[in-house]
């Protein structure tokens, strides 16, 4: 049985940063994952995810947001891979939507560039796209889409190269008699110890903690759909930006064709429960239906555009919507890291930043992630 100053259970986007933090600072660091890093199975498996540096009024996230962008770009550029796309990012809404009111003052404070466009201006540059219902739309011309399977694998390459050690294994939920954990079971029945054990296993944490977090994480079901865009066309690559369509009861969101994958849309909503072991990973007929009845009035030239592409994810929800990074209340020597309630891929350099200061330098915790402030009700968090 090995022994390390750390283990970190699940290679996705906390995981892989929080170990490769850990290892920067010296520490002898074990990543273990049961699919392997950013799997079909994982919240951070998939080709794309978008970067919005914007949240609402909310300062913290939108601080986060910025910092981990420069961290994503300087990354990429050691690990000489095209992980960021810069397209842009276009919010459309109105005065009245909760969750973009205050975006403006809060991009000012950070020092984040933006452009607002009227209705007549959102036209004359993306006239490919229809949205009667948006009073203004918001351009982030910094932002754009991550390379989110693939960045996680080369962070997990890199990681390993420098003595991070990687393991295929199937945690089993812990169980102690005493407050400390001290030792991980497989299900291959081999075991690792370590001085720390740190669970950022996403939607797996209700099953690895189901007393403490049935109730306070709920894994939901989210399907996404990639569409054909026409031969030689440029309107649905290089000349769209991500766009957010906050005011939309479904609050849809949408990418460009990155690397020819074909144009991306989904509806940022909650799904239904859904188990990241069995959940069957197909979409229904109707949700085709429902998108292409959206598509028939916001984007007319792909209202029969073949369906090139689907997954079915998963959001893993926490009742607040922000994220759950704190000390196991009974375990001295675990911690918990994820609840990424649907936008926590982006934050990933940050969490591995904040969870490495926490436990190594005794830094101030942030209040909104402790779990204390996680309900055993659903809320849905508005950003």
């Amino acid at each position: 049985m090995k022994n390390f100053d750390f283990v970190v259970i699940g290679a996705g986007v906390f995981g892989a940063w929080t170990a490769h933090r850990l290892r920067a600072r010296g520490a002898s660091v074990a990543l273990l994952d049961a699919y392997g890093p950013a799997s079909s199975r994982a919240s951070s498996g998939g080709e794309t995810r978008a970067i919005r540096l914007g949240y609402g009024p909310d300062e913290l996230y939108t601080r986060w947001s910025a910092r981990a962008l420069r961290q994503w770009q300087e990354f990429a550029a050691r690990v000489q891979q095209k992980l960021f796309h810069p397209t842009g990012l276009l919010w459309l809404s109105d005065d009245d939507e909760p969750s973009t009111r205050g975006l403006m003052s809060v991009l000012s404070k950070c020092g984040i560039v933006y452009d607002k466009l009227s209705p007549s201006e959102l036209g004359r540059r993306y006239p490919q796209l229809v949205f009667r219902d948006a009073s203004w739309g918001l351009l982030e011309p910094e932002s754009g889409v991550l390379m989110a399977r693939r960045s996680v694998q080369a962070l997990v390459d890199d990681a390993t190269s420098n003595g991070v050690e990687f393991v295929r294994a199937c945690a089993l939920p812990p169980k102690s008699s005493g407050s400390r954990l001290k030792t991980v079971k497989n299900a291959d029945g081999t075991s690792i110890s370590a001085r720390t054990f740190i669970f950022a296993c996403g939607p797996w944490l209700p099953k690895v903690f189901p007393e403490l977090l049935a109730d306070r994480i709920h894994p939901t079901r989210q399907e996404v759909f990639f569409f054909g865009t026409p031969p030689g066309d440029n309107d649905f690559h290089s000349r769209m930006p991500v766009w957010l369509h906050a005011n939309h009861p479904h609050r849809p969101y949408a990418m460009p064709s990155i690397e020819s994958r074909g144009f991306k849309i989904a509806m940022d909503r909650h799904g239904a429960d859904f188990d990241p072991d069995t959940g069957s990973r197909l979409v229904s007929e109707s949700s085709v239906a429902e998108v292409r009845a959206y598509l028939k009035e916001h984007v007319p030239a792909l209202q029969q555009a073949p369906v090139v592409e689907t997954r079915v994810c998963q959001y893993e929800n926490t009742s607040n919507g922000d994220f759950l990074i704190d000390r196991h209340p009974q375990l001295e020597d675990v911690w918990i890291v994820g609840g990424g309630s649907g936008h926590g891929f982006k934050h990933g350099p940050v969490v591995g930043e904040y969870v490495t200061a926490r436990i190594l330098d005794n830094a101030a915790a942030e209040p909104r992630f402790s779990l204390a402030t996680k309900q055993t009700t659903r809320v849905r968090a508005v950003f």
